[in-house]
């Protein structure tokens, strides 16, 4: 038997800050998920496997739009008129009612799990291999219990777990239908298909747990390659391995340049260039080190958009430098007291500032406010505040 596991495509996924590309390449990235899924939907055919399993977040929104509605109901069929069967959870961005997909019924099409019930549903492939899949979906956004505790025991035939979830937390956020790792193990599937990290990662190998992350890196925090998984199952035995299939057409990347000493714009760009040497469509965020070493013109020079497009026209497969952020690796020498002392006042003074700095901002609308409020906004300002002070430290050294 052959599987294809798969989560997180997010269709209709909006792709903001990326506004500033030009209207052909932000086009490129919208529709890189869409061809994302038609990749997967076709070699799904093309390795003629039984199954396909869709853990959750399959739209963006439980308002999907209708284009991405069509479109996915359009690659569906082909796997069902391939006699492909089909299972699928809703997950927390997807939360929707059966009756709202526009799939055509089909006797190899399930959605499993219906308002947040765990349902069981048995089938038999082509070869007469006889196995089950145990799952649930999203009718809210937030699941807050733990469903694992209402799986059913596992019988003779070869199981599948379906479920979008994240593991339990200390931090009290347990929104996701929060589960242990143990608890999973415990129930003894032959394969638990997970959704809803957008990180590809095997959280058990015996049974075997997995995530398969989503199938198109939509910004810099989820870098790498992009796609599914293929599941080969071992008839006699029940032993099951898997393989990574890449099928994102886009690859995010992080690379750093480190400045070591006083350059001229010149020089500065044909560094960048050297760095970004794409083998695929990649686009990169670039960690500029040593940042204090910069002149206020070169930093000016670093931020501007219309800079980022000028390397992304020499870079080759389409590839765009679409982000920049800096770091400081200049650092006061100080006794270990003193410098907790420093350490201390510097988060104090900036967690402070920050949010008197902030507040009027974060009034203008709905986009500001999620900003003052991002960790990840304010882990960048923050590091361009220490590039500024390393910089004046930097020319205090100098005139001495």
């Amino acid at each position: 038997m052959k599987f294809i596991h798969f989560a997180d495509a997010h269709l209709d996924s909006p792709f903001r800050g990326l506004s500033f590309l030009p209207s052909k390449e932000f086009n490129k990235i919208h529709n890189a998920a869409n061809q994302s899924l038609e990749k997967i939907v076709d070699l799904a055919v093309e390795k003629q496997v039984d199954l396909v399993l869709i853990a959750g977040d399959t739209f963006d929104s439980s308002k999907a739009s209708p284009s991405s509605q069509l479109f996915f109901a359009k690659e569906i069929k082909k796997l069902t008129d391939a006699r492909i069967q089909v299972v699928m959870i809703f997950g927390n961005h997807d939360h929707m009612n059966e009756g709202d997909l526009l799939i055509e019924k089909s006797p190899y099409f399930k959605l499993l799990g219906t308002n947040e019930n765990i349902e069981k549903a048995s089938f038999e492939t082509k070869a007469g291999f006889k196995y089950d899949v145990v799952g649930f979906s999203y009718l809210n956004n937030h699941i807050e219990e733990d469903m694992i505790k209402n799986f059913p025991i596992k019988n003779s035939n070869f199981t599948f777990g379906l479920m979008h979830a994240q593991e339990k937390s200390s931090s009290g956020k347990n929104v996701y239908a929060p589960y242990t790792n143990q608890e999973i193990k415990n129930l003894n599937y032959d394969y638990f298909a997970l959704g809803h990290i957008h990180k590809r990662q095997i959280i058990s190998e015996h049974p075997l747990v997995v995530y398969p992350g989503n199938i198109q890196g939509r910004h810099i925090n989820e870098l790498g390659e992009k796609g599914c998984y293929l599941g080969e199952v071992d008839e006699k035995n029940k032993n099951v391995k898997i393989s990574f299939l890449k099928t994102a057409p886009i690859t995010w990347q992080e690379a750093k340049i480190e400045i070591k000493q006083e350059v001229t714009k010149n020089e500065l760009q044909n560094l960048i260039l050297e760095t970004l040497y794409p083998a695929e469509t990649t686009y990169y965020s670039l960690k500029v080190i040593g940042a204090q070493n910069l002149t206020d013109e070169e930093m000016e020079l670093l931020n501007d958009s219309s800079f980022w497009l000028s390397i992304s026209l020499q870079l080759a497969y389409g590839s765009q430098l679409v982000d920049v952020r800096f770091e400081s690796n200049d650092r006061l020498q100080l006794n270990s007291n003193d410098d907790q002392a420093f350490k201390d006042a510097k988060e104090s003074i900036f967690e402070e500032e920050f949010l008197q700095i902030a507040s009027d901002w974060a009034k203008k609308d709905i986009l500001s406010s999620r900003l003052v409020n991002s960790p990840s906004f304010k882990k960048h300002v923050k590091e361009l505040a220490e590039v500024k002070l390393a910089s004046r430290l930097k020319g205090l050294r100098d005139d001495t």
